[in-house]
């Protein structure tokens, strides 16, 4: 396995609360994504924050409105991410 960075949207929430709301959503609703701890490029909201690629943005931001859960920003970084195959 190896590394690379790529481009996340990184979603972060003013409360533990909403962030665990976001993971129990997109779970019950098959939405893409994982919690995260908020990257150090980011210094906001509880400390968890949801990631996805940034073109999933379209899907995962308004199910949030939807579901009335707030988030605090959603900004793309680059995360290093685990590659299967690679040295």
């Amino acid at each position: 396995m190896g590394r690379i960075k790529r481009d996340f949207l990184v979603v972060t929430f003013d409360t533990t609360t909403a962030a665990m709301a976001c993971e129990k959503l997109c779970r019950r609703e098959g939405l893409p994504g994982r919690m995260i701890p908020v990257p150090s490029q980011i210094s906001a909201g509880c400390g968890l924050a949801w990631r996805v690629l940034p073109g999933e943005k379209d899907v995962l931001l308004p199910a949030l409105e939807q579901a009335g859960i707030f988030w605090a920003a959603a900004d793309v970084v680059q995360l290093w991410e685990l590659v299967r195959g690679q040295a």
